[in-house]
Parts: C-alpha cells; sequence; structure tokens
C-alpha cells in the first residue's frame, strides 16, 4: 500500500472510533464486542475506494468520510455473521477470535446487528455537505446492495449451492452478489454525491464498481488455495473443505489467475475513459488483484 492509503486508513479508524464511541455505555458488553469486531485489523477496501472516487470526482475526504465509515460497519456487521456456526462457521478472523467464540452467539448476532444500524445513521452525518436528495439516493444504493438484492442475496446462494453442481452463471451472480455489491457501491456512493458526474460518466463507474468486486471475490477464492490461514487471518482451505462455489473450483487455479488479470486489464481501461484522475484508485485496485492476504 502506499502512503495516500495507509493515511486514509488511519482517518479511517480514527472516525470510525469517534461514531462508535457512546456518552452513555451501557450494557457496555455490547460496546464492547462492536468495537472489537471493527478494530479487530482489517484493509478498509471499501471505504478507500469510496473516498478515492470521491475525491477523483472533486470531493473532499472530510464531506464523504460518514458514508465511508457507514460501508465498513456494514462490512464488518456482514463478517460477523457470516463466522457464525450457522453461517461458514470459522473460529478466526483478521488473526483473532471470531466474535462468536469471544462473547458468544446472542452477542456476535446483536454486535453485528448494532453495526448494520449504526452505520444508516453515521451515513446521515453528512447532511451538512449534501442535499437531502443525494443523502437518500446514497442511502438507497447502499441499502439494496446490502439487503436481499445484494449480499445477503448472495450470501443465500452461497449457502444453498454448497456442496452441489453449479452454473457459471449461478457462481458469478454468487460473487457479484455476496461480495462485489457493497465493493460496487462504494465506489458508486463516492460518483453520486459529486454534481461533476453526469449518466455517462456514471455508467463507467458503475462498470468499475462490478469489475472490482469480482477481481475481489476471485482472488480470494485463490487465496483460499495458495495461501495459510497464519497470512489470511481466516482459515485456508476452507472453500475446498465446505466444497463452496469458487472460481478455482468451477475454472481451476490457472485459469482463474487469468480471470483476474483480464479484469484488472478491463478495469484499466475504464479509468482511462473516465478521463479524471483515477491513478491512486489504480493503484489500490492492483493492490486488490495482487494481495498476498
Amino acid at each position: 500500500m502506499n502512503r495516500l492509503i495507509i493515511n486514509l486508513i488511519k482517518k479511517i479508524n480514527k472516525n470510525l472510533f469517534k461514531y462508535l464511541k457512546s456518552k452513555f455505555e451501557f450494557p457496555p458488553i455490547i460496546y464492547k464486542a462492536v468495537r472489537y469486531s471493527v478494530f479487530a485489523g482489517g484493509k478498509r477496501i471499501r471505504p478507500v475506494l469510496l473516498l478515492l472516487t470521491a475525491k477523483s470526482c472533486g470531493l473532499s475526504f472530510k464531506s464523504v468520510m460518514p458514508v465511508a465509515c457507514g460501508i465498513e460497519m456494514i462490512h464488518t456487521y456482514s463478517l460477523i455473521h457470516d463466522d457464525l456456526p450457522a453461517m461458514d462457521d470459522d473460529d478466526y478472523r483478521r488473526g483473532k477470535l471470531t466474535s462468536h467464540k469471544k462473547f458468544g452467539e446472542a452477542i456476535a448476532i446483536l454486535a453485528g446487528d448494532a453495526l448494520l444500524t449504526k452505520a444508516f445513521e453515521t451515513i446521515c452525518y453528512c447532511r451538512s455537505f449534501f442535499s437531502p436528495d443525494k443523502i437518500i439516493s446514497v442511502i438507497k444504493l447502499i441499502a439494496d446492495a446490502a439487503g436481499i438484492n445484494g449480499m445477503v442475496g448472495g450470501q443465500v446462494a452461497d449457502i444453498l449451492f454448497e456442496n452441489k453442481p453449479i452454473s457459471k452463471k449461478t457462481l458469478q451472480f454468487i460473487h457479484s452478489h455476496k461480495t462485489g455489491a457493497l465493493i460496487k457501491a462504494s465506489i458508486l456512493s463516492g460518483a453520486i454525491l459529486s454534481d461533476a458526474v453526469d449518466d455517462k460518466e456514471l455508467k463507467l463507474w458503475d462498470k468499475l464498481g462490478e469489475i472490482v468486486g469480482m477481481i475481489f471475490q476471485i482472488t480470494d477464492d485463490i487465496l483460499d488455495i495458495t495461501s495459510t490461514t497464519k497470512k489470511l487471518g481466516k482459515t485456508a482451505g476452507k472453500d475446498i473443505k465446505q466444497k463452496k462455489a469458487t472460481f478455482p473450483a468451477v475454472y481451476g487455479l490457472d485459469r482463474s489467475k487469468q480471470i483476474v488479470s483480464n479484469l484488472l486489464l478491463e478495469a484499466k481501461k475504464i479509468l482511462y475513459k473516465i478521463k479524471k484522475p483515477t491513478e491512486d484508485i489504480l493503484n489500490l485496485i492492483e493492490f486488490i488483484a495482487n494481495r498476498k492476504n
């Protein structure tokens, strides 16, 4: 990661701490559980993508920071619930015990619920910078990406097709919804809030978001095979053990790597068409494609 991204992660963490702190914290365990998962680590890919897109479109980091933090809260909630015994049943996340292993299943579920609801409250804090119409558009976009038409729908399909034959079309659906939807929403949010983006350009940002979401998840699939539990911070090899629907399972490992390379090339072409300063975004996308954990 370059210095800009590292600095942005620090800013995001500082603001997350601010938004997740309350004057009266009772019962204290739920506040402790929420902060435990949010600050357990993580690359903050989604909020950084939003901030860099906003910057490219002429917006300040300060103006969109509440939206960036809200998206990270939603992402963390999804990880807490994804790790539960009824879902992927994992003991470790980001190199630490998962929330349900640390606090019990009931508190973990409620911590996820708390983050999901807190996310939309946090997004509203950007009201001093944007019109109500802009904020409503972003809330609708993010809610749709996180809900039944996005992340939740993809997660359900992932569960239903575990240990079953799967078509390439269904695999594409799972990846573009379970992981890709919130990543695309992160990029689109930064563009939608700007007055310097027309409908034609917005379609390019939309397509870029789809591609980055696929790059991220296919790379995740590959790392589950090629990396270690220590590097990943979560249990490696689980996809194969649970017979999950992944790109390596359907296309093979080498072909999956080639697909990521092709998608990266497509992302570069779209960034060129956008005609805005997008070098920082490209650097982050390349990091996503080439990461080792």
